[in-house]
């Protein structure tokens, strides 16, 4: 199968075209769903109390994420720590869950926001990186209720949108209509198919 990595910045819209690649047919994984699924673990939650406290819980114990935020977006220290506790779990669930699927399945693709700032392009057969004007990705933010000074923060903390682009195989422009979008994801959708055969007629050459 081809591993295909889907990124961008905050705000950008990956979360709009990765069902896009889903209703053509791509198996989709979406990296967030798996941390919000891991903030519900009891082991998980230990290991984030001893890094940042009981600060970031609510009185019944459950995590308050505005508060971690708060906390990890204004210290990278803090922030690569939590990370470090957390992407390898998510890394394991993504491949517990590749070991199910058949090798013939054509294409995978996983959202994963900081793909290029962590150094796992080379996870992945394949990148693609959405994009838009940092102005767009703000206003979209803002009227989900983030407030500027927050996006920003986190938009300090991504590579600049343009350096993912230099980096990624595919780019889909995001600035544009959902039609528009829906287009270039079935050209890219395209190229990944012959990618997958390519890849599959290799691997049956090497065995």
């Amino acid at each position: 199968m081809l591993l295909v990595g889907l990124t961008g910045n905050y705000g950008m819209g990956k979360s709009t075209i990765l069902p896009m690649f889903r209703k053509l047919g791509v198996i989709t994984l979406d990296s967030d769903r798996i941390v919000e699924s891991l903030l519900m673990e009891k082991d998980v939650l230990k290991k984030i109390r001893e890094l940042l406290g009981n600060k970031v819980f609510q009185e019944n114990g459950r995590l308050n994420k505005e508060n971690v935020g708060d906390v990890i977006f204004q210290n990278n220290v803090l922030r690569l720590s939590l990370e470090d506790i957390l992407h390898p779990l998510v890394f394991k669930r993504i491949q517990d869950f590749l070991n199910t699927l058949d090798e013939d399945n054509n294409i995978v693709m996983v959202e994963i926001p900081l793909l290029f700032e962590r150094g796992y392009e080379n996870r992945f057969h394949k990148t693609i990186t959405v994009y838009t004007k940092e102005e767009i990705a703000l206003n979209r933010l803002e009227q989900k209720g983030v407030t500027r000074e927050k996006a920003l923060l986190r938009l300090k903390t991504q590579l600049p949108i343009d350096e993912k682009i230099k980096r990624s195989d595919f780019v889909i422009n995001n600035n544009v209509t959902i039609e528009e979008a829906m287009t270039q994801v079935e050209t890219i959708y395209k190229k990944l198919l012959e990618e997958a055969d390519e890849w599959r007629l290799s691997r049956v050459l090497k065995h």
